[in-house]
C-alpha cells in the first residue's frame, strides 16, 4: 500500500520500525486459493459479496501457473451438521453466519468460474487460516515449495490469516492484490497494508503472472 492510502506519517512510522522489506521470489512456488466458494463470491448468499473481479484475476493467475506445473491448492470452509448446529467451534459463536457453510451445500462449492483441474488439491478447513488444523504445510513442504501466492477471500479474514501462517511456516508470501476480495473496502485495504508491512509482498497481478511466466516450463511426463 502507498502513502496515498494511509498517509506519509504512517509510512514513516512503519519504515522506522523496520517493516516492509521485500521478500524473495523463490523458484518453486505454489498457488493457494483461499475460500473462493460460492458462499463468499456470490452476493446472493448472506455471507458473500460479488467477487467476480477477484475470481477472474485468480483464474488468470492459475492459468499462468500451469505451464510450469505450479501446484494449485483450493480451500473451502465446511462444517458437519453437528459442528454447524452446536457450540464446539468457538469461531461460530463469534460469527454465527458462518454456520451456513455446511458440508454439501451450495455455499461451500468452489466457484464454477475457477479453472480447477484434476490433480489440483482441495483443503477443507474449519478455521480462518488455510494452515490451521490442515495438512497444507506438510503438502507444500513435501512438494519442495518455497513461495506461496495467496489469493481468495476474504482479505481481512481468511486471506490475512493464511498469509500470517504461511510466513510462520517458513514460506515467502506474495499476495496479488487483484486476486483477493472482501465485503467492504476499509477492511480490505487495512489487511493489504498489514500484509505488506509484516508478512509478505502485495503485488500486482501483472507482476505475479510475469514471475510465474519466467519459471522453466514443465517437462512432459515420460511415455511408458
Amino acid at each position: 500500500m502507498s502513502a496515498s492510502t494511509y498517509g506519509e506519517e504512517t509510512d514513516r512510522t512503519y519504515q522506522r520500525a523496520g517493516f516492509g522489506a521485500s521478500v524473495r521470489r523463490g523458484s518453486r512456488p505454489a498457488v493457494v486459493v483461499v475460500d473462493l466458494t460460492r458462499g463468499f463470491t456470490e452476493d446472493t448468499f448472506p455471507t458473500g459479496a460479488d467477487l467476480t473481479e477477484a475470481v477472474a484475476a485468480t483464474s488468470a493467475l492459475i492459468e499462468a501457473a500451469r505451464p510450469a506445473a505450479v501446484p494449485v491448492f483450493f480451500t473451502a470452509i465446511a462444517y458437519s451438521p453437528a459442528e454447524a448446529a452446536g457450540d464446539a467451534v468457538a469461531w461460530l459463536r463469534k460469527a454465527p453466519g458462518m454456520r451456513a457453510m455446511a458440508e454439501g451445500s451450495d455455499a461451500v462449492a468452489l466457484d464454477p468460474r475457477l479453472p480447477r483441474r484434476e490433480g489440483d488439491h482441495l483443503v477443507v478447513k474449519k478455521g480462518a487460516s488455510a494452515f490451521f488444523g490442515t495438512s497444507l504445510a506438510a503438502m507444500l513442504t513435501g512438494l519442495g515449495r518455497d513461495t506461496v501466492l495467496v489469493c481468495g477471500a476474504t482479505t481481512s479474514g481468511c486471506v490475512r490469516a493464511t498469509a500470517v501462517d504461511a510466513v510462520q511456516s517458513g514460506f515467502d508470501v506474495l499476495v496479488p492484490r487483484e486476486c483477493v476480495g472482501d465485503r467492504a473496502a476499509g477492511p480490505h485495504d487495512a489487511a493489504l497494508f498489514d500484509i505488506q508491512a509484516k508478512y509478505g509482498d502485495v503485488i500486482d497481478l501483472a507482476e505475479a503472472t510475469g514471475y510465474l511466466g519466467r519459471l522453466p516450463a514443465a517437462r512432459p511426463a515420460p511415455v511408458s
